[in-house]
């Protein structure tokens, strides 16, 4: 009599075949087509997707990226206001202008007054000399150095500068000629427009609202 073959999947089967019976008595499972297999050894869980950097905040969206301590955001100064604006809490007091511009001031009389008095006993030649150097002195001082730095020798000692209203840089030689004529202006009416910083919220000279320049602390 022969022994009857058993439908598949019972019986003694190899326990390392698939689909079959496994170790230990347990049935095994035969992996299909599409499903996940389990991660093997070193390998990250998930599909398509990367762990997050170091240094990147978790959540939805864009992530945020931290400012630095102390650094201004985007849009806005240090000093508040837009772009490289100048800082209005830094304006110079007007009694730190008149002391800047007495020194200037200083600087063009020395050569004058030596033309006067060598004039008188040598001769217009020598008046004439040193009329030149004064008014080079003048030009050197309030229009290329305090163009291209802010600065003139009497500023650059009270520690004050000239910037541009907009950008809290220099003006440039070309302005600051410019701001230098239209002093004009604060002269008449007794000089009302050099003291008009005392009460402007800017401390500007009628010379400073034409141009938009301020003077600020160094």
């Amino acid at each position: 009599m022969s022994t009857p073959t058993p439908p598949p999947g019972y019986g003694p089967q190899d326990p390392n075949q698939p689909g079959q019976y496994g170790q230990y008595g347990q049935p095994g499972q035969q992996p299909g087509y599409g499903q996940p297999q389990p991660p093997q050894y070193g390998q990250q869980p998930g599909y398509g997707q990367q762990p997050a950097q170091y240094g990147q905040q978790p959540g939805y969206g864009q992530p945020n990226y931290p400012q630095q301590y102390g650094q201004p955001q985007y849009g806005q100064s240090g000093y508040g206001q837009s772009g490289y604006g100048a800082p209005v809490g830094n304006l110079a007091e007007w009694p730190v202008r008149v002391g800047g511009s007495l020194i200037d001031g200083v600087l063009v009389a020395v050569p004058y007054a030596l033309g006067l008095f060598l004039g008188r006993s040598l001769g217009n030649v020598f008046l004439l000399l040193f009329l030149l150097v004064a008014l080079g002195v003048a030009i050197w001082n309030v229009v290329i150095q305090q163009g291209n730095t802010g600065q003139t020798v009497g500023k650059k000692v009270v520690g004050i500068k000239l910037v541009d209203g907009d950008t809290g840089r220099p003006v440039g030689p070309g302005k600051a000629f410019l701001r230098q004529i239209t002093h004009v202006l604060d002269g008449a009416a007794c000089y009302v427009g050099y003291l008009w910083p005392l009460w402007d919220e800017k401390k500007q000279t009628f010379a400073d609202k034409i141009n938009n320049t301020l003077v600020v602390k160094v």
